[in-house]
């Protein structure tokens, strides 16, 4: 299941994003790709190492925590905090599956991957992240502030980025709902009880559909 969602960040806290970050506090971004997804690896990453570009990376994972249909969609247990990716003219990152763990303390079992955009798409060329799938190949670029969740399970990369600057922060998840399949069937169900009540209101069917979506959480969650 591949899913966009708008206005994760409002446009005041692009602005103020994008003022924030300063080409001198990217580094190579390399320092924290697996050893064969290095070899494709070309861009440039945030250096968290003050208040001020903490606070940034605080700012976009907060954000995502919030998004209610980000969390209705893929029922998160954990979502690692960002990394802050910028691509100048000839970067780009070559096709890679994301490592299965993550972190410490905790691990996380990377089940979604997401990429929020930070830059207007007009402003820069190219920078198309790419995902493949067995339904085929999906070219993603999104307004700023806006994101896209999907399996990290999936090869996936990042075109050459032909002019401009390419600002993304990418992040990963570990979903209550192991098994996507499980995860889409649950996500389809809320959305029909959704449109129900907001065709009937609270009616005897409504509560069916309660009653099962919530018994098929417990049945098939991970905790």
């Amino acid at each position: 299941m591949i899913l966009t969602f708008d206005n994760v960040l409002g446009p005041d806290e692009v602005a103020y994003i994008q003022a924030s970050l300063l080409p001198e506090d990217f580094v190579d971004g390399r320092s924290t790709a697996g050893w064969h997804a290095r070899l494709v690896k070309h861009n440039t990453q945030l250096q968290v190492d003050d208040e001020r570009t903490r606070a940034i990376v605080t700012l976009i994972h907060d954000a995502i925590l919030k998004h209610a249909d980000y969390k209705r969609a893929f029922q998160p247990k954990l979502t690692r905090q960002p990394l802050i990716s910028r691509y100048e003219p000839g970067m780009s990152y070559g096709a890679h599956v994301d490592d299965a763990f993550m972190g410490a303390n905790p691990i996380v079992r990377a089940d979604l991957a997401m990429t929020l955009f930070l830059s207007d798409p007009a402003s820069y060329g190219g920078g198309e992240l790419v995902i493949e799938s067995t339904y085929g190949t999906r070219a993603i670029k999104l307004a700023a502030g806006a994101m896209v969740v999907y399996p990290a399970t999936t090869l996936h990369r990042v075109d050459p980025v032909t002019s401009g600057i390419r600002l993304a922060a990418v992040s990963w998840g570990q979903s209550l709902i192991p098994d996507p399949i499980k995860r889409e069937i649950l996500y389809d169900l809320d959305n029909a009880r959704r449109a129900l009540f907001d065709g009937h209101g609270k009616t005897p069917e409504f509560d069916l559909i309660s009653k099962s979506l919530a018994n098929l959480l417990r049945l098939w969650s991970d905790l």
